[in-house]
């Protein structure tokens, strides 16, 4: 196993930091963009680039509701997601087993 096998979407910190808190949240479940901004104290156009790319790679969904200043949007991580984090973690462990 090789460092190269470790999926570099999520390997950046801020987007395996995005992946592991939704991760923990039970399969469905969502948290608010602030929320999620709140949690990971990034700046909201940080945010957003990350979640994009997570988003393209089918990794996230989103969902917005409401107009205006009552709008909410609400972060999901997908099976395709969990799966692409299950896989980073065990090539991450089989990397630091031979130490």
């Amino acid at each position: 196993m090789t460092a190269e096998a470790l999926d570099p979407l999520i390997h950046a910190p801020a987007r395996l930091r995005i992946v592991a808190t939704l991760a923990a949240l039970p399969e469905g479940d969502a948290l608010s963009f602030t929320r999620l901004q709140d949690m990971l104290e990034l700046t909201p156009g940080n945010l957003i680039t990350h979640l994009r790319k997570l988003e393209d790679a089918g990794y996230l969904t989103s969902k917005k509701t409401g107009n205006g200043t009552a709008s909410r949007t609400s972060i999901g991580l997908t099976g395709r997601g969990r799966a692409a984090l299950e896989a980073y973690t065990a090539t991450l462990r089989g990397l630091l087993g031979g130490l």
